[in-house]
């Protein structure tokens, strides 16, 4: 059975690393770094420089569910400001 995490080398502040990921946090890395303009070595290189413990792989996963959580309540209308249903 062939393993969904993905193992990709990347240049990170001027060295090469080496990054272990499920497909689904590669593919939300290159959305957030298409978002923000930016290159994945460039998201991965602030992701890396805010980490504060951990290994970068799981400081990565974080960052993305991270993100994602956000912007999914970014979305939520409250209650409160809800259309009444007619």
């Amino acid at each position: 059975m062939k393993s969904p995490v993905v193992k990709r080398s990347i240049v990170v502040a001027g060295h090469k690393t080496s990054v272990s990921l499920e497909e689904a946090f590669w593919n939300g890395m290159k959305e957030i770094s298409g978002l923000r303009n930016m290159t994945l070595s460039e998201l991965v290189g602030e992701i890396d420089g805010n980490r504060q413990q951990g290994n970068l792989s799981s400081a990565i996963r974080l960052f993305v569910l991270d993100y994602f959580k956000n912007r999914a309540a970014a979305v939520v209308v409250p209650s409160e400001h809800k259309i009444p249903a007619q």
